[in-house]
C-alpha cells in the first residue's frame, strides 16, 4: 500500500450478525487500513455520512439478510450525490452468485462471499487503491 488507507466497514440494514464485519475489520487493521466500524444497523444515508466524514476511500458493505439488491443501490446512489464517486465499494456475506454480476453493473468493485480468505480480501483493497490513487491522487 503507498499509504494507510481509510475503510468504512459498515452493517445496512436490520441484520444484527457482525461477527464477520468484525473479523474483516480486524484483518485490515491489521494488514495497515485505518478502519471505521460503524456498527449494526445502519441506514444507507447513514453509511454514507460515516465515509464522507471519514474522508474513506473505501467501504465494506456487509449483508447477510438478502437485502443487498435494495440496500447496496442506496448507498451508491448517497455516495454518487455527495460527489464521492471514486470512494471503492465492496461488498461481503450471503450473496447469491447470480446477484454478483448485478451488483457490479451497479458499481460494486467486487462481491466477497464465505470462504474469501482474509489476506486475499486486504491484498486485493490495497492493490485497488493503489491504482486509484496512481489514476488520481486524493
Amino acid at each position: 500500500m503507498e499509504r494507510a488507507y481509510r475503510v468504512v466497514v459498515a452493517k445496512p440494514g436490520l441484520d444484527g450478525h457482525d461477527r464477520g464485519a468484525k473479523v474483516i475489520a480486524r484483518a485490515l487493521r491489521d494488514a495497515g487500513f485505518e478502519v471505521i466500524y460503524t456498527g449494526l444497523h445502519q441506514s444507507p444515508e447513514q453509511v454514507v455520512q460515516a465515509v464522507l466524514q471519514e474522508d474513506a476511500d473505501a467501504v465494506g458493505l456487509s449483508l447477510l439478510s438478502g437485502a443487498h439488491l435494495t440496500l447496496v443501490p442506496r448507498v451508491l446512489e448517497g455516495l454518487r450525490a455527495q460527489g464521492l464517486d471514486d470512494v471503492v465499494v465492496m461488498v461481503g456475506g450471503i450473496i447469491p452468485e447470480a446477484d454478483i454480476a448485478r451488483l457490479k453493473e451497479m458499481g460494486v468493485a467486487e462481491v466477497f462471499t464465505p470462504g474469501a480468505s482474509l489476506p486475499t480480501i486486504a491484498a486485493w483493497l490495497g492493490k485497488t487503491l493503489d491504482e486509484r490513487e496512481e489514476r488520481s491522487p486524493r
